[in-house]
């Protein structure tokens, strides 16, 4: 079977990190968090010979969904979010999009349970429940390529903020420690701002996570 590949861009007023996954050699792509400019990313994926087979969103905050509506009218591509992130992504003050400036709504398409899977372009996403940042935030989990994307629950030596609407620390650390940290430590982590890094660098040098 061949590698699956993970490609990014860099979008926004946030600098959300945008990730695109494939099979080596196919055509079908998932976009997690299409930050803004869900047209760019569209065309860009298509001019590199891609098509958009579906759209996960890690949780509902403007900075992650404000492309999604224009990718998926282009695309037809569904979107997948957590069943708990419902009423945030439906609301545009607890998402945060009518502070920012453009208020936004989004309703997905389906709508995962804790441990559900997924096989969207043949590559199988587990939704991993992962709150503390917002109500429904989420991982998706690629256990075949070893990778875990983790949208503003998990940072490079840091953690996301927990002071919007919804947000609990305490619950946010209880998800790393109880749903994150048993992934292999050679996991590589794609968090939704800032560098990629692993489980087991994340058990060790993450400040807010010791013992």
């Amino acid at each position: 079977m061949s590698k699956i590949k993970i490609g990014r861009m860099v979008l926004g007023t946030c600098s959300t990190n945008t990730y695109f996954l494939y099979r080596e050699g196919a055509s079908k792509a998932v976009v997690i968090d299409p930050a803004d400019y869900g047209q760019h990313i569209y065309e860009s994926l298509e001019k590199n010979g891609f098509s958009v087979e579906a759209i996960l969103l890690t949780h509902g905050h403007f900075d992650h969904i404000w492309g999604c509506e224009a990718l998926r009218s282009l695309s037809g591509a569904k979107i997948y979010a957590n069943t708990d992130e419902k009423e945030l992504l439906g609301n545009a003050r607890k998402n945060i999009s009518e502070q920012a400036g453009r208020a936004c709504t989004l309703e997905a398409d389906e709508y995962l349970k804790d441990g559900q899977e997924i096989t969207p372009a043949d590559i199988t996403f587990r939704m991993i429940a992962t709150p503390g940042h917002t109500p429904g935030g989420c991982s998706y989990y690629v256990e075949e390529a070893g990778m875990l994307l983790c949208g503003d629950t998990l940072f490079q030596e840091s953690v996301g903020r927990t002071d919007f609407p919804g947000g609990s620390m305490g619950t946010l650390v209880r998800s790393i420690k109880d749903k994150l940290f048993v992934l292999p430590d050679e996991t590589l982590c794609y968090p939704g701002h800032g560098d990629s890094t692993t489980i087991g660098n994340e058990k060790k040098y993450n400040p807010f996570l010791g013992e």
